[in-house]
């Protein structure tokens, strides 16, 4: 039982999925026509993230902006390999969902009502907060990430950051032009993409853009005792497609329209026992890609997405936006929810070597609707005026439905025995979240190069469960609702010393809704609260030899408070629940990046070192057995036991240390060639998957150490590139999450053909 409430813990879905990294599919790097708007395209680096189109280098927030090409470049096919391209970017995926972390703050907790606190938009509009993580990067035209707190003038609140993947837009009168990139690599992974632009007036184009990629399992999964597996062993096949259509009837207004479909079948999420891969254990440490299981496995996503922006701006400057979007679609996994085949060793052996409870017979089914619709509107002031102003509002409906009858979600802890419901913990049910918001932001000039900015967002927020549980037999049924509001705020001040350096200070608050409890047995237990974060950050960007060099150095300091985390139940500690950190958590450290162009030569590196800390705060481990009650402020009385005192643990998926460097050069040939090597490393400190810090239970993830390389050869309008990515094999911990390790992806490589026309 205590196992089963770790897993539901605090959420109506809680239990583990992984997709190893995507291979290496990549997307377009010569279609200059389509990508004229990128973010790097020109001397500046121009983001839009803040709703306006401004320099990078002067304006008050800490940003890293990587184009389509880099993206090619530095191997970067999906959200896993943003953490090696970029500092302060941490990404634990266990393949239904992912944390996603920036600067330690994001999201912790592996279920659906924890909402994320770092917020991923595509063309403008909020993606799934909840599942299909696993969207492929192609056509992008540029990824901005933006740390720190997020909301006075984005669509939805964040506390830890926001990330904007934009793709390619239609260019009217742009003629017909595009690409296609092709490659094959080991695993037999073949991928192909490819993007055309379509002007069909003077006034309308279209374009077209798809994304196919089919491989072998990275894992060697066997069955009891050896035996032949005869399920799916993560064989991967990936189709998606984007229709763009852009209508400018007039130089006021524009009507941009972009619809995706994705149907993603990662075959499974093999995962096994952290025990399997320790040195604590020897006698059962095995490699992670070597796995043995005794119960199927699938895994896969389809969904729609459609994005509608419209765009009036006035003859005195003043811009009306619209944004709306609508999303639908059905996620299915299917597992062996503890890795483990039943005939593997002696399991008496076993269970007197390992950690009680590690070893059992669980499997796991569900199949789950979610469907989304969002709507902001913006009113934005010229930008070339001493006095600038924007308002907004915002709404997003998000709806979670696990379908009827119970068998479309299921737990079964006596595999392979299927009917018997003593065995069983089934649900059905939905859940429906709200987020209204209404947001502003001036802007005065105080001097030509000094200015001030205030900003300000009201938030409410309303989530509810209708579910209806049978736990190993036992109805129950959940008919409950938890409401969040909050206002939020940024002050910043911006002082240009020259034309080639720039100061900024501000001071940001966050907010994160609470969130509820599902029933395990004792009622409706009470909800979580909010997260709240108050940051303060200071940072200095300059242009170095004439623009060719540019570098920005970040501090910052944050006051986190309300940390959302599942624990112990406090009076019974055998269930785990998910409620805050009564006291603050203190999470300060620095950034720094550099860029150099210089001619054929490009070199960038990016470093950040944080430190994190936990207030006092008392709380029970649920995977270990525990007596008495453990109160979270005073840790309760002497007869509690497995009670402990949290002070000063670091905050999880809070590496000390990211790291990422990358550099390559154009070598030019006689007959008008380029031959051009490249490299890139990311580092991701060693971090802790739970705030129990318990090395025996897997709570130890090890850094990664990712190095990718590309020798590129380009005719013309033709580039073949060989590439390799992750070339020093380094089998790494992806995520931990029931018990289960989930492998990042091992080496790849192969060769890519670009044709661009």
């Amino acid at each position: 039982m205590k196992n089963l409430a770790v897993l539901l813990s605090a959420s109506v879905l809680a239990v583990g999925w992984c997709s190893p990294a995507m291979a290496q599919t990549t997307p377009p790097a010569s279609d200059t026509a389509a990508t004229s708007d990128d973010a790097g395209a020109g001397p500046d680096i121009v983001i839009t993230a803040q709703r306006r189109s401004e320099n990078l280098m002067t304006t008050p927030v800490s940003a890293s902006v990587l184009t389509g090409n880099d993206l090619s470049n530095k191997g970067v096919t999906n959200v896993d390999a943003l953490q090696f391209a970029m500092p302060s970017v941490v990404v634990n995926n266990f393949g239904q969902g992912n944390d996603f972390n920036v600067r330690g703050i994001g999201k912790a907790e592996h279920n659906t009502q924890t909402t994320t606190g770092v917020i991923t938009y595509r063309d403008g509009v909020p993606t799934f907060p909840g599942y299909f993580q696993m969207e492929p990067y192609y056509d992008i035209a540029n990824i901005q990430v933006l740390r720190g707190p997020q909301g006075t003038i984005v669509g939805q609140n964040a506390t830890g950051g926001a990330v904007f993947v934009n793709t390619n837009d239609p260019i009217i009168n742009g003629g017909i032009h595009g690409y296609a990139n092709a490659n094959y690599g080991n695993y037999n992974d073949f991928g192909f993409q490819g993007g055309i632009n379509i002007p069909i007036s003077n006034t309308l184009a279209v374009r077209l853009a798809g994304f196919f990629d089919r491989r072998d399992s990275f894992f060697h999964v066997k069955g009891p005792g050896g035996t032949a597996y005869p399920y799916d062993s993560g064989k991967m096949g990936y189709l998606a497609g984007r229709v763009s259509l852009l209508w400018k009837p007039s130089n006021n207004f524009s009507a941009l329209w972009k619809t995706d479909l994705d149907y993603l079948d990662s075959g499974a999420y093999p995962a096994s026992p952290f025990w399997q891969h320790s040195s604590l254990y020897p006698t059962y440490r095995r490699d992670l890609y070597n796995i043995e299981l005794n119960a199927p496995q699938d895994a896969r996503d389809k969904f729609i997405r459609s994005v509608l922006k419209l765009e009036y701006d006035t003859n005195g400057g003043v811009k009306f936006r619209s944004v709306t979007g609508y999303q639908t679609g059905n996620t299915m996994y299917r597992a062996d929810l503890d890795g483990y085949g039943s005939n593997y060793g002696d399991p008496t052996t076993i269970t007197a070597a390992l950690p009680a409870g590690t070893t059992k017979n669980w499997s796991f089914y569900d199949t789950v609707n979610e469907r989304q619709f969002s709507q902001e509107f913006n009113i934005i002031s010229p930008d070339n005026k001493r006095f600038t102003w924007l308002l907004g509002a915002f709404g997003m409906w998000n709806t979670y439905k696990f379908p009827a009858p119970f068998s479309n979600f299921t737990i079964n802890v006596c595999y392979p025995v299927t009917t018997v419901n003593a065995c069983l913990y089934q649900l059905y049910g939905r859940n429906p979240e709200r987020n209204l918001a209404a947001f502003g932001q001036v802007g005065f000039q105080i001097t030509p190069n000094l200015k001030l900015e205030l900003g300000g967002r009201y938030t409410a927020s309303r989530s509810t469960n209708y579910v209806n549980v049978q736990q190993y037999g036992a109805l129950i049924s959940q008919t409950q609702t938890v409401k969040s509001d909050n206002f939020s705020y940024k002050a910043s001040l911006g002082w240009k010393l020259s034309n080639d350096q720039y100061l900024y200070g501000f001071v940001a608050t966050g907010f994160r809704p609470g969130g509820l409890n599902v029933p395990v047995g004792l009622g409706n237990p009470a909800p979580f609260k909010p997260e709240k974060i108050t940051s303060y950050e200071a940072g200095w960007k300059a242009n170095w030899a004439g623009g060719h060099v540019r570098t920005t150095v970040t501090g910052f300091y944050n006051d986190y408070r309300d940390f959302q985390v599942i624990i112990g139940y406090p009076t019974f500690p055998t269930f785990g629940i998910e409620l805050n950190v009564p006291h603050s958590t203190k999470i300060y450290g620095f950034e720094a990046e550099m860029d150099v162009s210089l001619g054929g030569f490009k070199f960038g590196t990016g470093l950040n070192v944080l430190h994190s800390e936990l207030g006092q705060f008392y709380a029970s481990d649920p995977r270990i057995a525990a007596t008495g009650a453990c109160d979270p402020l005073t840790g309760g009385n002497a007869a509690a036991t497995n009670c402990i005192n949290l002070l000063g643990r670091r905050q999880t998926y809070a590496p000390n240390v990211t790291f990422n460097v990358s550099a390559e050069y154009d070598f030019k040939m006689g007959n008008g060639d380029t031959i051009t090597p490249r490299a890139n490393f990311g580092y991701v400190g060693s971090q802790w998957a739970t705030l129990f810090q318990n090395v025996s239970r897997g709570d130890l993830l090890d850094a990664r150490k990712i190095l990718n390389a590309q020798l590129a050869w380009t005719h013309k309008t033709l580039t073949i590139t060989a590439y390799g990515t992750n070339l020093t094999d380094q089998h790494y911990v992806a995520a931990l999450n029931s018990g289960l390790y989930f492998a990042g992806a091992p080496r790849q490589y192969g060769i890519k053909v670009l044709k661009v026309f």
